[in-house]
C-alpha cells in the first residue's frame, strides 16, 4: 500500500476561507488582518475585550527524548484537537512557527508561518547590533568594551560558517574591527521577548532591558541605553499579533513564535496561548523536544511568567523512539524488537514521573502509532504503563486524522477534570547554582553540576548585578537527559557541565549553556534542501 506524503495530503485539502475559520473560533472580523485567503493575524487587543470571559483548560503536549527522525508532537497536538472537536468540544490549537534552518536542514517541513514574523525578529535583532557598533564608531560615549559585547547578529538559517566571524575590517571608515558571530533567529533573545511579551508596552519595556554588552568598568549596557527600543518595537508591532490558520479538518489554530527548546525556551507566544484559552474550552499547545527541555521550560518559565496553570499533560511516545533509547540504531527502529523496547521504557517513565511527581500534573502517555509498529510492541508499552499506574492511550492521528485521536481526546477530557496541585521544579529566590542543580537533580536525575571556572565567574557577576532571581533556561542536547547526546534511556551517575551562564534580561531568564550545545546549528551531510523543488505551477515538493 502506497502512502501519500504529508505535503501531498496538505496540498489536496480544500481549505476554508480564513474568515470562516475565524467565525468558528469566535474571532470578530474587526480583529482580523488577512494575509491572503487562508491566514490572518489577530489583533492582541481582543484579549482586553474578553477579559471577563473565563479561561478554558490548558493542555500541554510534550514527549520523550526524540530520535533524530522526530516523534510527532505537532502531529499529535493537531490530531488531538481534531479528535476533541469530533466528540463535540470547543477547542483551539496554539503552536510555534517553523524556522527555515531545520526546514532546509533535517526536518524538511513544519507547521504554519508565512506572515513575515521571523524576518521582523531578525531585522529588530540586527538593527540593535548595527546601532551598537555605530555607537562605538561615533565616539563610544557609553564606554562600551568591544571585547565584552554579548549581542550577536542573527540569520534564520543553519549556517555554521557564521558562528564566529571578524567584522569591521577595511579601515577606520568601516567600523571597529572585532570578533563577532551569528545565532540562528530562533535563538535570538528578540524571539523570546516576542513570545513572552503581553502587549506593545510590555514589549518595549522588555526590549529596553536587553543587555548588549558591558562597559570597561563592567557595567551592563542595554538597548535602552542606546535608545533602540522604540525603533525595534516599530519593526515588531505586527509580528506581535498571533497568526490564525487551520488544521486539515478546519480546527482553528494559532501559529506564533518559534524559539528552539534546546537553546531557547521552546514555546509559542504567551499572547497566542492566552487568546486560545479565552476562545476555546480547551487550548492545546506544545513545547519543543523532550519533556526535559520544552515541558520544563513551559512549566518553570512560561507558566510562571504568564500566570498559566495547565490542566493536563500529554506525553508522546513512539515504539521506534523507545527502541532507539533502548540501543537500536535509527535505521533498524522499524523492526520489531521487544527487548530493546522494554530497555527504552525507563526514558518514558522518567518523563512521566517528572510531570506527575515534580510538577504534580495529570499525565497521559499518547502512543503515536507508526505503520511499522507491531501489535506486540503497542501491547507491551500499554501493559508496562498500566502496571505502574500510568495513563495511556493509543493515538492513530497520523494515519486517521481526528478519528484516530478520539481515544486520546476522551482521556484528556477526563484528566482535565481532575484537580491538580501544580508546582514548579525550583523557587526563584534560590541562588543561581541551586536552581540549575535543582533542574539537573530533579528533572534529569543527575548527581550534580560541574561549573567551569568561566561559569563560576559569570554567576558571581550576574548575582552582583542583581540578575540572580530569574528562572533558568537550560541549553542542552535534546537527545539525552544528560549533556552528552550519546547517553540514551534514563542514565544515572552523571554530572552536567555548565560552561557559560548569560543573562537574557529582556526575556527575563538566565541561559545556562551545557556540553557542546550551539546557538547556530549547521546543515547535515545531506540537507533536506537537496530534495526540495518547485514546479511551473508553484507546487512545492520534497518538504515532507
Amino acid at each position: 500500500m502506497a502512502f501519500k506524503t504529508d505535503i501531498e495530503i496538505a496540498q489536496e485539502t480544500e481549505m476554508q476561507h480564513i474568515r470562516e475559520v475565524a467565525k468558528t473560533a469566535g474571532v470578530d472580523e474587526k480583529y482580523l488582518e488577512q494575509y491572503g485567503n487562508y491566514k490572518a493575524k489577530v489583533d492582541y487587543n481582543i484579549l482586553k475585550d474578553m477579559a471577563d470571559k473565563p479561561n478554558g483548560k490548558l493542555v500541554l503536549v510534550t514527549a520523550i527524548n526524540p530520535t533524530p527522525a522526530g516523534e510527532g508532537k505537532t502531529t499529535t497536538t493537531v490530531g488531538l484537537a481534531d479528535g476533541m472537536r469530533k466528540i463535540g468540544k470547543n477547542v483551539m490549537v496554539a503552536l510555534r512557527e517553523p524556522s527555515l534552518g531545520p526546514v532546509f536542514g533535517v526536518k524538511g517541513g513544519a507547521a504554519g508561518g508565512g506572515t513575515g514574523d521571523f524576518h521582523a525578529i531578525g531585522a529588530a535583532n540586527n538593527l540593535l547590533a548595527a546601532m551598537l557598533d555605530n555607537h562605538i564608531y561615533q565616539g563610544n560615549a557609553l564606554g562600551i568594551d568591544p571585547r565584552q559585547i554579548t549581542w550577536r547578529r542573527c540569520v534564520d538559517m543553519n549556517d555554521r560558517q557564521l558562528r564566529f566571524v571578524v567584522d569591521g575590517l577595511g579601515g577606520k571608515v568601516n567600523g571597529t574591527p572585532r570578533e563577532d558571530g551569528y545565532d540562528i533567529t530562533v535563538a535570538s533573545e528578540i524571539m523570546a521577548v516576542l513570545c513572552l511579551a503581553s502587549d506593545i508596552n510590555d514589549l518595549k519595556a522588555r526590549l529596553a532591558r536587553l543587555v548588549v554588552g558591558y562597559t570597561y568598568g563592567g557595567k551592563p549596557v542595554t538597548a535602552g541605553d542606546l535608545n533602540a527600543q522604540g525603533a525595534m518595537a516599530a519593526l515588531l508591532k505586527d509580528a506581535l499579533k498571533p497568526n490564525l490558520v487551520q488544521t486539515l479538518e478546519h480546527t482553528p489554530a494559532f501559529v506564533h513564535g518559534g524559539p528552539f527548546a534546546n537553546i531557547a525556551h521552546g514555546c509559542n507566544s504567551v499572547t497566542a496561548t492566552k487568546i486560545a484559552l479565552k476562545l476555546g474550552d480547551y487550548a492545546i499547545t506544545e513545547a519543543g523536544f523532550g519533556a526535559d527541555l520544552g515541558a520544563e521550560k513551559f512549566l518553570d518559565i512560561k507558566c510562571r511568567m504568564a500566570g498559566l496553570k495547565p490542566s493536563c499533560v500529554v506525553l508522546v511516545a513512539t515504539a521506534r523512539a523507545l527502541k532507539y533509547n533502548g540501543g537500536v540504531p535509527k535505521a533498524e527502529t522499524g523492526k520489531e524488537n521487544l527487548e530493546a523496547l522494554e530497555k527504552g521504557l525507563p526514558n518514558l517513565l522518567q518523563h512521566v514521573e517528572n510531570i506527575t511527581k515534580v510538577y504534580k500534573l495529570p499525565c497521559v502517555v499518547a502512543i503515536n502509532r507508526f505503520p511499522t509498529d507491531t501489535e506486540a510492541e503497542l501491547k507491551l508499552i500499554e501493559t508496562k504503563c498500566k502496571e505502574l499506574g500510568v495513563n495511556v492511550a493509543l493515538s492513530e492521528v497520523w494515519g486517521k486524522g481526528g478519528e484516530g485521536g478520539i481515544e486520546l481526546a476522551k482521556e484528556v477530557v477526563r484528566l482535565c477534570e481532575q484537580p491538580n496541585d501544580f508546582s514548579f521544579a525550583y523557587e526563584l529566590d534560590l541562588p543561581i547554582k541551586e536552581k540549575i542543580e535543582a533542574i539537573v537533580k530533579r528533572i534529569y536525575h543527575g548527581d550534580g553540576v560541574n561549573f567551569t571556572a568561566n561559569a563560576e565567574k559569570q554567576i558571581k557577576t550576574l548575582t552582583d548585578l542583581g540578575y540572580d532571581k530569574m528562572p533558568i533556561c537550560m541549553a542542552k542536547t535534546q537527545y539525552s537527559f544528560t549533556d552528552d547526546q550519546t547517553k540514551l534511556g534514563a542514565p544515572r551517575g552523571f554530572t552536567v557541565t555548565v560552561r557559560n551562564v548569560k543573562v537574557s534580561a529582556g526575556a527575563g531568564f538566565l541561559v545556562a549553556l551545557t556540553g557542546e550545545i550551539m546557538t547556530m546549528p549547521g546543515l547535515p551531510k545531506v540537507p533536506a534542501a537537496e530534495r526540495i523543488d518547485v514546479d511551473e505551477t508553484g507546487k512545492i515538493s520534497g518538504l515532507f
